[in-house]
């Protein structure tokens, strides 16, 4: 399905060609990351848990993200809540608008399933750019402090700074 296609951007469901093709370009760039994360996406995604997307530029992959309508994992986890789940655009293609393109469309799926659609961003300063834009467009924290490893993280316990320390926020989208 294609959710948006405007210029030579287009938003659209992912498919099993993409995950390799996104996994060579971020490894690409140094980041460590395989192509099974995105044929997870899409197990999930077959199995009606999530919605796994896509952004292509000129017709090569260049960003994703995923919704997932009712997840049970974090701070909103089992309440009924879409997750916006592992979102990222190719270093090269930033700032030319796809995420916004992306975070655009991944929230107005979720708007069709409740009125507050929730995240995880990880704390290091690889997610510099994400948490400013999340702040840009309405997330707040959620309250509950830091997490590590899908848990609260208690106060003065040891912790570390990698992809698995998260402070959750959420938006309300309507209402």
């Amino acid at each position: 399905m294609i959710y948006y296609a405007k210029g030579e951007v287009t938003v659209r469901d992912l498919e099993p060609a993409d995950a390799q093709a996104i996994a060579d370009a971020e490894i690409a760039q140094g980041w460590h990351v395989s192509a099974q994360k995105f044929r997870n996406r899409l197990e999930d995604a077959r199995a009606g848990r999530a919605i796994a997307l896509v952004a292509t530029c000129a017709g090569r992959p260049v960003g994703y993200i995923n919704i997932y309508p009712n997840s049970t994992s974090g701070a909103f986890g089992g309440k009924g809540y879409p997750e916006i789940v592992d979102f990222g655009v190719l270093e090269c293609y930033r700032n030319r608008g796809i995420g916004t393109i992306l975070m655009d469309v991944a929230e107005e799926i979720a708007g069709t399933y409740a009125d507050v659609v929730y995240l995880g961003v990880g704390l290091h300063s690889g997610y510099g750019s994400a948490q400013r834009m999340y702040v840009r467009r309405g997330y707040i924290p959620d309250g509950s402090g830091v997490w590590y490893g899908d848990k609260v993280c208690e106060p003065y316990a040891p912790c570390t700074n990698d992809d698995d320390l998260v402070l959750y926020l959420s938006k309300r989208l309507r209402g």
